[in-house]
């Protein structure tokens, strides 16, 4: 600093660079220099040169549930099929540029779809069945979608449609040969849709020359082979389902399609792990706690993957036994997928963020967009071959988000990106994230900005204001809770408020609980005191008026695992797990514990669907649960995975 002020002695403290030259180009240019060549074609290009270079190859194993054999497709027939819808699309309109909905469970016809739009030269936009309807409509509408792929069974609009299952005869019919039209990498690949801070999803536009390198960096580190399979886990609308259902059909891998089911169900997902043995998992923590609660002991084979959300120490030292290696991730959706990585080492303190991926580069900036110093907090910042084109119809966000990157001059276009993130360097070269600076939060790997959430309730007119919040109010267990503000003497219910929230946003935006209050926090300078809203009680009691109390011995026995697993004085028999603070690691949580104490016959998909202790309970008793405290193999599994559990939950309380 002494030496900075006498270079500019007339200079402002803030303006003054308190670092050398050199150290400024080791953290700008030296640390960045991540150049290396990628493929310069599209990625269903790459796809096809697999198959026709093996075309036998398993490309998808679809397993069995129950007695049910695993369905396999290989490279030639996944090839002939997309080719074939393919040919479909274009007859009904399709056209490159444009812009194809795709609405489609986790599915064999999920990845022929998703391979055929991109064969037409469009681009494709994941639209979650399980999302709600308005949601859906609106997507639908931004984007200016004219046909939607799905099936007959899914939330889409009937005049959009194209039905894979009612036009199976149709399809079968077409060409199995490519189409053969020459789609540039500068051509959008997919748009997805993240939370907007304005009430309303955004669209990011990706193209293809982003993914190609984004793929063909992750290929090389942390790797990826043709004799690589891959357990494939998350939804279409979870950017870094990209990674999992692409990468390894253009390395010559496998794709291993978990149902949807079975992802909520942290024992049969663990029985797949067991059986079908993959060399690769992509997860979130919540996930992989899911997993160890469920007993899975691991696989010296298996490379784990963790993203989506900050790995806590304790969880990554817990995984690095548990597998061949644990790699952290991270990056936000607009610099496709991740951006940095690092391979997780024992310790103690932060898991990093590592270093950034090939043809990427990571600023950590002041406010005035110059680098900090090594070791001191600033926003991170990310350029590169990875950068979205922006968003969808919205120039005034994108020019907002996306500046022109001053370290790299000589090149035409140049951009960064402002992540919203706090990070540092540290003197290896890698990164630490230090969570955010503004009010977006990572629940469970879902991005959320909590404004979307407050301008969704405050359109009701008998709410005046409203804020919401992460709570962590018991390690390892964060909520979202949303406080408001009644509008004079309106009258509203909070159960009027959950439904209009559950109208409006998907599962994992709906705030656990609903709190009254007479006015909002203020800091001295009139802003919204979120740190005043965490000191406040997530007041989740049902009134005494109310109340429901368990009616026999089996409701006060599911009741009371419900009660010590949410942290509730009291669990009324007609509560909605989910509007009581639950949420889908703690119901994995309340599952094994119902194995173990309960010996209860019941699956997690059922606990979604009964998600009351009257309707479990119910379930039960039309089930004929076996005698309480008989354990076989798998409760103890499940035993010894809730044991370790509570053993963590206790070492940190």
């Amino acid at each position: 600093l002494l030496e900075a002020v006498v270079r500019d002695p007339d200079a402002r403290l803030s303006e003054l660079a308190i670092q050398s030259a050199g150290e400024e180009q080791r953290l700008v240019e030296e640390w960045n220099d991540t150049a290396r060549p990628f493929p310069g074609s599209p990625v269903f290009e790459q796809f096809e040169q697999q198959a026709q270079r093996r075309p036998e190859a398993t490309a998808l194993v679809w397993p069995g549930a129950g007695e049910a054999e695993d369905v396999r497709v290989s490279y030639g027939e996944l090839e002939r099929r997309a080719n074939r819808l393919a040919h479909h699309l274009v007859a009904r309109g399709v056209q490159p540029g444009s812009l194809v909905g795709l609405c489609l469970e986790r599915s064999i016809e999920l990845m022929v779809a998703a391979l055929a739009i991109q064969k037409t030269g469009a681009a494709y936009v994941p639209l979650d069945p399980s999302f709600p309807r308005e949601r859906l409509a609106y997507m639908i509408e931004d984007a200016g979608l004219e046909l939607v792929v799905g099936t007959a069974s899914e939330a889409v609009s009937a005049e959009l449609g194209l039905c894979v299952q009612a036009e199976a005869e149709a399809i079968a019919s077409c060409s199995a040969e490519r189409l053969g039209l020459d789609v540039p990498v500068s051509a959008r690949m997919y748009v997805i849709y993240t939370s907007g801070s304005t009430g309303r999803p955004k669209g990011v536009e990706l193209e293809h020359r982003s993914v190609s390198n984004f793929l063909a960096s992750m290929s090389s580190e942390p790797g990826l082979s043709e004799g690589d399979s891959w357990l494939a886990v998350t939804t279409l609308s979870f950017d870094i389902s990209v990674y999992e259902l692409m990468c390894p059909l253009v390395v010559g891998g496998t794709v291993v399609l978990a149902s949807k089911e079975a992802v909520a169900d942290g024992e049969t997902l663990r029985g797949l792990l067991e059986r079908l043995r993959p060399s690769v998992m992509q997860a979130t923590p919540a996930t992989w706690r899911m997993l160890r609660l469920a007993g899975w002991e691991g696989d010296a084979e298996l490379r784990i993957f963790c993203g989506g959300e900050a790995l806590p120490r304790e969880l990554a030292n817990e995984l690095l036994p548990l597998g061949r290696e644990v790699w952290n991730l991270y990056g936000p959706t607009e610099t496709t997928i991740w951006s940095s990585i690092w391979r997780v080492e024992e310790g103690e303190g932060s898991v990093l963020i590592g270093r950034p991926i090939g043809n990427t580069q990571v600023y950590v900036l002041d406010e005035r967009q110059v680098p900090v110093p090594l070791g001191v907090p600033g926003e991170l910042w990310i350029g590169g071959e990875g950068l979205a084109r922006g968003y969808l119809n919205r120039p005034q966000l994108t020019a907002e988000r996306f500046r022109a990157n001053p370290f790299v001059p000589g090149v035409p276009g140049g951009r960064m990106y402002r992540t919203g993130d706090l990070a540092r360097w540290h003197s290896d070269g890698r990164l630490e994230c230090l969570g955010r600076i503004d009010n977006q939060v990572k629940l469970r790997g879902f991005r959320i900005e909590l404004g979307e959430i407050e301008a969704v309730l405050e359109e009701h007119a008998s709410v005046a204001q409203c804020a919401s919040v992460v709570r962590e109010d018991t390690p390892g267990d964060q909520r979202l809770v949303a406080y408001w503000v009644r509008e004079g003497a309106g009258e509203v219910s909070v159960e009027e408020l959950r439904e209009r929230a559950r109208e409006r946003l998907p599962a994992y935006m709906l705030p656990s609980s609903l709190v009254e209050l007479d006015e909002l926090p203020l800091t001295p300078n009139g802003k919204l005191d979120r740190r005043a809203l965490l000191a406040l009680r997530a007041d989740t009691q049902v009134p005494d008026e109310e109340y429901v109390a368990p009616r026999n011995e089996l409701e006060r026995r599911v009741a009371e695992i419900w009660r010590q697993a949410l942290h509730v004085d009291r669990v009324a028999v007609d509560a909605n797990f989910f509007d009581l603070g639950g949420h889908s690691l703690l119901l994995a949580e309340v599952h094994a514990r119902m194995q173990q104490e309960l010996d209860a016959e019941v699956t997690i998909v059922e606990l979604f669907q009964y998600p009351t202790v009257a309707a479990v309970a119910a379930r039960l008793e039309r089930g004929g649960e076996r005698a309480a405290g008989r354990q076989d193999g798998r409760g103890k599994n499940l035993a010894r995975g809730r044991r370790a559990l509570m053993n963590r939950r206790r070492t940190r309380e």
